[in-house]
């Protein structure tokens, strides 16, 4: 499995599991835990929620499917920016360890910008790390100039990541945000990598993936972990789906591949606003 370096050093899994939309249906609780169990064990040990996911629900199931699980696993878990001033990130990190069942989240971000003063939720966030609660923040849906106001307030450059929309068919940030996030070494997190199943219809992509006898949406994550910096987490609470995620990060595409999905899906000519599900 490839591995990503995060700026302090951690090198985290390149290819992980979503959990937006967990959570939401209690009938759904026992496949969606099953899934969760399953990525771990086959090695996709890097889990994706937030507190927003199913109100919390999506992070108990994270707790149930990891109980008394003894190998490695990387928890990424983000807060609601009504909850993010000083004291309230600290105390939304504190229910979310407990719905998780840990003492420690590994990444903690702030799901997208809001009207609370960032400078208090980065000064939480290092004294959510001082105190071992957390082992690095980032933020989520930051777009260019988000980034470089945060940059210039204490702590903004202890920025480990930033969790964007990012797939074949939103290339936008590669006009500005992702140059500004690589020379600034901040991870990419890719969300929705199959543009919630939109993408595997594209005629271009079907035909690459049956010419190598793979799923359309392996062809898609494949291309995102063929990109530098970029930690990918398609979201599936189906089994099979599940092992065809995890063999997608097998598959490397040829150039003869990358330039036939650069004309299927060409890249942005200059920058363009983020975008956000």
């Amino acid at each position: 499995m490839k591995t990503v370096t995060l700026p302090g050093g951690a090198e985290v899994p390149a290819l992980g599991l979503g959990t937006w939309r967990m959570g939401e249906d209690r009938r759904r609780r026992a496949a969606e835990v099953a899934v969760i169990r399953r990525a771990v064990e086959i090695g996709m040990t890097l889990i994706d929620t937030a507190e927003m996911y199913g109100d919390g629900k999506a992070e108990e199931e994270i707790g149930e499917a990891l109980a008394g699980w003894r190998g490695p696993v990387y928890i990424v878990s983000k807060v609601y920016p009504h909850n993010a001033s000083r004291r309230g990130t600290i105390a939304a990190c504190e229910r979310s360890l407990r719905r998780l069942r840990a003492e420690r989240i590994d990444l903690y971000l702030l799901h997208w910008r809001g009207s609370l003063p960032l400078a208090d939720t980065l000064e939480a966030f290092a004294e959510l790390k001082r105190n071992g609660k957390i082992g690095d923040f980032g933020v989520s849906n930051f777009d260019t100039a988000d980034m470089r106001e945060a940059w210039q307030l204490p702590h903004g450059p202890e920025i480990a990541a930033n969790q964007i929309l990012y797939n074949l068919s939103r290339r936008g940030p590669e006009g500005e945000l992702i140059p500004w996030c690589r020379e600034h070494r901040v991870p990419i997190m890719a969300y929705s990598p199959v543009e919630q199943g939109r993408l595997l219809t594209n005629p271009r992509l079907v035909q690459i993936a049956r010419a190598r006898q793979a799923a359309p949406a392996q062809v898609a994550l494949a291309w995102l972990l063929a990109q530098p910096e970029v930690i990918v987490i398609p979201k599936t609470s189906d089994l099979k789906h599940l092992a065809e995620d995890y063999a997608a990060s097998e598959i490397e595409l040829s150039p003869q591949e990358m330039e036939e999905l650069d004309r299927a899906f060409p890249p942005p000519r200059g920058a363009q606003p983020l975008q956000m599900l």
